[in-house]
């Protein structure tokens, strides 16, 4: 009997050409430990991405998405991620940490160099994998990220 693969739900948050990032905490039993990811989770028994992703947002940043739209699914073996993208209309200082170990507001080039410094963790870090391959397609598409 095979696994099923788990389903999360993650977005793409963009403001003046830069993109937020939470440094995940350096534990090693969660994925990407200590690595920037997107912000996002778990989608809960009965719940629909688009709710999971709001959900989550609020949980781990305390911010209220906006309108938002679906970009795209990833599906391995044992994840399936569904990722939005939604503009980020308050200052990041208004933002509120709940989740994570740092967070940030990164440029195309950093998300092309692959890691970003982090005050918090006293370094660069690098990027997860399959978030830097997500943000380069979203980057790709040329979306309005302003």
């Amino acid at each position: 009997m095979s696994k099923q693969p788990i389903h999360v739900a993650i977005a793409i948050l963009y403001q003046d050409n830069k993109f937020l990032m939470q440094l995940r905490d350096d534990v090693p039993n969660i994925p990407y430990p200590a690595h920037w990811a997107l912000f996002g989770g778990h989608v809960e028994p009965g719940e629909t991405p688009d709710i999971a992703v709001q959900r989550e947002i609020l949980e781990e940043i305390g911010y209220i998405l906006p309108p938002f739209f679906e970009f795209g699914c990833y599906a391995d073996d044992a994840v399936v991620r569904h990722v939005f993208h939604a503009p980020l209309l308050l200052e990041f200082k208004q933002l509120v940490l709940n989740e994570g170990w740092d967070m940030g507001l990164l440029t195309p080039e950093d998300i092309r160099k692959g890691k970003f410094y982090s005050a918090n963790a006293g370094g660069e870090k690098p990027l997860g994998a399959i978030p830097q391959q997500i943000l380069l397609e979203f980057m790709e598409k040329d979306l309005v990220i302003s």
